[in-house]
């Protein structure tokens, strides 16, 4: 009775994106909105967006550290799953993987656009 239960860690979710990946928002209190991946976290399965679920936190003056005090806002951690990548040609679509060969003969997965097919990885 008097045994506290943990968590079971989970492994990490694998995060077809990446940084620096044009995602559009499709769930959340910023639907709709665009921006780009600043930090992938694979653990938790939660992705950073530029200017997306931006959040305020309150801090304290402290002249030793210069810091100057008030509402600092921030970017916050929004769910993998509430993120789409955004294709140039057909907008916010699912990733597709396809094996490519390159000259010298190496294969390489390589991310295509589930619609019409054409890169999403830039060069």
């Amino acid at each position: 009775m008097g045994q506290l239960l943990k968590k079971d860690k989970r492994p990490p979710v694998k995060i077809q994106l990446k940084k620096n990946d044009q995602v559009k928002v499709i769930a959340g209190k910023d639907k709709g909105k665009t921006g780009r991946i600043l930090n992938v976290d694979s653990a938790s399965g939660r992705v950073m967006v530029e200017q997306i679920n931006i959040v305020k936190k309150h801090t304290r003056k402290n002249p030793a550290k210069q810091i100057a005090g008030g509402v600092a806002e921030s970017e916050a951690s929004i769910a993998v799953s509430n993120v789409m990548i955004v294709c140039s040609k057909c907008g916010a679509v699912r990733i597709k993987h396809t094996v490519v060969t390159t000259d010298a003969g190496v294969t390489k997965r390589q991310r295509v656009c589930h619609k019409c097919g054409g890169a999403l990885d830039k060069k």
